[in-house]
């Protein structure tokens, strides 16, 4: 589904651009989810953690498209883009060829290579003859000159490689300076210093060695084969009660193989010292579930239990002891390699290095004052309130004496580094050794949880958002998985592979900036391509998130690269996200913090695309890639990019990311990206003198018909798309409806934003949708309150989802969902996110004596009728549950529901919707069959609707997200 329009008044006398036109968005689809398979992700992923990397494939398909004639044809721009096989397709397209494989992809032998005969396109750059093809295109499209690439916000480096990958002019801009460092590695060393495989692991060696030595003493062995690794930590509290230590831990797994076999910590306790000791015991060889389950530790979400006596301390006291630092840190397990790999008890040795570790960090003046500064606590901070406000205490004792031991090495070898090698060349030997040492930081901190299924930490920015981790490990740099030397190991072949893909240009011009995307050091009118995928609206705080890497890395590079560690911590004040966190004291009841956040991001983001105009030349074109769910998120976007004087001139959606991805807080990215292109008018003045306003009832009616339209293109297209993304993918055409209007007014000549318009394509979208997927008639006649419900479960497929889409959703049929959240109990919060209510949430016990009945339940079993058909039907499921078939029917006779349209089209549209591994659908599955289903006289079976598309089988099942 395309929608571009090249003859827009004055840009007639322009050549369209191939993203102009009609893309082979399926074919790059298909890639985009290849290449989200965690067994071969490209090499840039392993440098250093970073968030939201773009899939190799969509990020080509922008740079070439957005650069390339429109002439071009679909394979040749696949080809070029390294898909598709290099014996040809036997006349079939591509596009064909690879939609065909994708079609039989289960039913392979062997790996999706073989099946689809040509290699992962990111492991392959386009050849020297493919180079020329593309250049002598080029060429003639831009005025004999190859078009400059610029990335003004580039994080973790895609777009700019590839446009180097192409040999194309490439600027890459970035105000983070961690992925500015990777920018540097990936543009910069890469490209023009090279291969360094000989000098990394000779000046590796050296710091591993020097680090090695002087953690020996914190990390002792229990014999000569036997290193330790890895420490499963976890934290005491005493109980308020009989004076027991109380360890926090959830569950006692260490490593886990299955729900009954594994390796677990198994607390017994010390009479005399009124402590916690612990064994190490397999399961099921040593002892059996049933005699001891690693599933049920002392620590839940409302409290911990003390193992001697059955107090609980609540979860505010353990807070609070925590602020006042009343508690400690303990080892219940301790990994080791060498004689193979496992598991063991903690010993006495072991307690003691961690107090020699202590007795480090008062003793050594320099580890005493290390990283004080105070932490950034932002608005998803879930560690500040336990007492972690300065970045030292992110982490335990020995693990800042770790750190701080490699650090010192670092320094050691810097000078000799310099000396041996040339300036470039050294700079890029001391960056990429400072990567390893942060990506190392990312898994040995209080924030990194202890991954039971590997039996290693996972890593801390995994969740976006620093949590204090009940279970989080201890690493031993010097040995094991998440080593030193395994972490170099990962960072230098990562360099070595980026360099290889590079090895056939000569001469790249390539540029790094490290600054604002809202003041950049380029001349005016001198780039002819901008490819954009800007910051994500309240997603991702990224300076906050990069903060624990922030102040290591000053450590190591703050002499090498002074212009980028200017702060005590990362920039907050020029970043251009919606950061709520930074209007916690001037909100009021007049104006939230995230109106003023919205309000930021919108001023920031038009500075950056006032920015671009300005660089781009006339005629120049920019694509912006965004991904995400929330339409305020694209009313900010939209309303910045025609404050800039751009002109909208094509969107295009295609799939980028696997579904159900968290990639970001609140669920709030989408699994398709929307590639939006708009053009710099040759008059630069055109936009300030066109500006005639257009009446929003001459807009709303183009606004539902084009929004209809890509709806119903997108669904037959075979895009592998869900269906909050056909919501989103539609958002597209909507706002080049509006942007061509702009400005657009209502009747009193009042402005109308372009939320409006967007609010209008997801009311229109949905109708579309219900045509689509459910079958049967009498939805439309259903209350408000009911059709909302059954609509949120179609469109999200899940029960928990974005606030803003479950808001603008009841808007369009009627509902305040805010006034009726307590009286129906329909949904509530979690995280600022919504999440449905079943029929047990929300139905009193019929079991029960009324006065012993929940009043925090509203649906009363026993009444006669309701006014909310979903009432009806969950009061139904809940009475064949507790009383069964016979009273069921009975009930249901004595309410007429047998004759009643409203629960019939109820019960039916919740079959469809619902996912079908769930509990509520087997609820409302039981209704629907045997005696309750002729006593009902429906016309329709549970089993019409369990095979009916791929896509309801992979609905999200309840829970999922709890």
């Amino acid at each position: 589904m395309t929608q571009n329009n090249p003859d827009i008044d004055g840009q007639s006398e322009l050549d369209q651009l191939a993203i102009e036109g009609n893309l082979p968005l399926k074919a790059v689809g298909i890639e985009n989810l290849k290449e989200a398979n965690p067994q071969h992700m490209p090499p840039h992923r392993y440098l250093h953690p970073w968030f939201a990397r773009r899939p190799t494939p969509a990020s080509r398909l922008a740079v070439l498209a957005s650069v390339l004639p429109s002439r071009v044809d679909a394979d040749d721009m696949l080809r070029w883009m390294q898909i598709g096989p290099s014996q040809g397709t036997d006349g079939e397209s591509i596009v064909e060829y690879v939609a065909r494989k994708k079609s039989n992809e289960d039913e392979r032998d062997g790996t999706l290579e073989d099946h689809y005969d040509y290699p992962r396109p990111f492991t392959q750059s386009p050849s020297e003859n493919e180079r020329n093809e593309i250049h002598q295109l080029l060429r003639r499209q831009w005025d004999g000159e190859l078009p400059t690439v610029l990335d003004p916000t580039a994080g973790g480096g895609v777009i700019p490689f590839e446009a180097l990958r192409y040999d194309l002019p490439t600027i890459a801009n970035e105000l983070n300076p961690i992925p500015s460092l990777m920018l540097k590695v990936m543009n910069e060393y890469a490209p023009k210093v090279g291969s360094l495989q000989s000098e990394l692991n000779r000046w590796s060696d050296k710091v591993d060695e020097l680090g090695s030595e002087r953690l020996e003493e914190y990390f002792p062995s229990e014999n000569d084969r036997r290193s330790p690794s890895h420490y499963a930590c976890t934290y005491i509290v005493t109980c308020p009660d009989c004076g027991f230590e109380i360890p926090l831990v959830k569950k006692w797994w260490l490593q886990k193989q299955s729900s009954t076999s594994g390796v677990a910590a198994r607390p017994r306790l010390n009479e005399e010292t009124k402590s916690v000791e612990y064994d190490c015991v397999r399961l099921p060889d040593e002892v059996s579930k049933n005699e001891f389950n690693p599933q049920n530790g002392p620590h839940s979400r409302s409290g911990a239990e003390c193992l001697n006596c059955p107090v609980v301390m609540e979860s505010d006291d353990i807070r609070t002891a925590f602020k006042n630092g009343e508690y400690d840190t303990t080892i219940y397990g301790v990994k080791y390699v060498n004689d193979g790999s496992g598991w063991r008890a903690p010993t006495k040795e072991d307690y003691k290095a961690c107090e020699k570790a202590s007795e480090r960090t008062e003793s050594d003046f320099r580890l005493n004052t290390i990283l004080t500064q105070d932490r950034y606590i932002g608005d998803e901070d879930r560690a500040g309130p336990y007492g972690v406000s300065k970045w030292r205490d992110a982490f335990i004792d020995r693990q800042l004496v770790t750190h701080y031991e490699y650090l010192r090495a670092f320094e050691e070898v810097e000078d000799e580094i310099r000396e041996s090698h040339s300036g470039k060349e050294a700079e890029a030997i001391l960056t990429i050794l400072s990567l390893v040492s942060s990506k190392a930081i990312d898994r040995n901190t209080r924030f990194a949880p202890l991954d039971t299924g590997k039996g290693y930490p996972a890593n801390a920015l995994g969740g976006k958002h620093f949590t204090l981790q009940w279970s989080f490990v201890d690493n031993n740099l010097c040995a094991g998985n998440q080593s030193w030397e395994d972490n170099f190991n990962r960072v230098r072949d990562s360099y070595e592979e980026l360099v290889s893909y590079l090895q056939d240009i000569e001469d790249p011009e390539s540029e790094v900036l490290v600054g604002d995307a809202a003041d950049l050091n380029i001349e005016s009118d001198t780039v002819q391509a901008v490819v954009i995928d800007p910051p994500y609206y309240d997603s991702i705080i990224y300076s906050e998130l990069s903060d624990i890497c922030y102040v290591w890395l000053k450590e190591y590079l703050g002499d090498t690269f002074p212009e980028m560690f200017t702060g005590e911590l990362s920039d907050k004040d020029d970043e251009a996200v919606a950061n709520v966190a930074e209007y916690e004291e001037v909100a009021d009841s007049l104006k939230s913090k995230k109106e003023f956040a919205s309000e930021d991001y919108e001023d920031k983001m038009a500075e950056i695309f006032q920015e671009l105009y300005r660089v781009l030349e006339p005629g120049g074109v920019m694509t912006v890639m965004f991904t995400h769910k929330e339409s305020s998120a694209w009313d900010t976007l939209t309303k910045s990019l025609i404050r800039s004087g751009f002109t909208v001139t094509s969107t295009h959606p295609i799939t980028s990311e696997m579904p159900q991805r968290t990639d970001t807080r609140g669920g709030g990215s989408a699994d398709s990206t929307l590639l939006l292109t708009g053009r710099k008018p040759v008059d630069a003045n055109q936009h300030e003198t066109d500006s005639t306003p257009t009446l929003w009832s001459d807009v709303r009616t183009d606004t539902r018909d084009v929004a209809k339209d890509a709806a119903r293109e997108l669904l037959n297209s075979g895009l592998s798309l869900t269906k909050t993304d056909v919501i989103i993918s539609a958002f597209g055409p909507t706002l080049k409806v509006y942007a061509d209007a702009y400005p657009v007014v209502d009747d009193q000549d009042n402005e109308v934003p372009p939320r409006r318009a967007l609010e209008e394509a997801r009311e229109a979208v949905t109708r579309v949708l219900v045509e689509e997927y459910l079958e049967g008639e009498g939805l439309g006649d259903l209350d408000d309150i009911t059709e909302w419900y059954i609509l949120s479960w179609l469109v999200h497929e899940s029960d928990t989802f974005h606030y803003d889409d479950g808001h603008q959703l009841g808007l369009g049929v009627g509902v305040d969902i805010d006034e009726i959240k307590r009286s129906t109990k329909i949904w509530g919060k979690k995280r600022g996110d919504i999440q449905l209510k079943t029929h047990e949430d929300r139905v009193q016990d019929i079991t029960l004596p009324p006065e012993e009945r929940s009043n925090r339940t509203p649906v009363d079993p026993e009444a006669l009728s309701y006014t909310i058909a979903l009432d009806a039907a969950h009061a139904a499921m809940h009475v064949y549950e507790k009383q069964g078939e016979d009273v069921a029917i009975d009930w249901l006779k004595e309410r007429n529901f047998d004759t009643d349209a409203g629960f019939k089209a109820t019960l039916k549209a919740l079959l469809q919707v619902l996912p079908q591994r769930s509990s509520e659908w087997e609820a409302a599955r039981d209704l629907a069959l045997g005696r309750t289903h002729d006593a009902l006289g429906l016309e329709f079976t549970p089993t019409d609707f369990t095979n009916v598309s791929e896509d309801r089988a992979e609905q999200t099942e309840l829970g999922d997200h709890a």
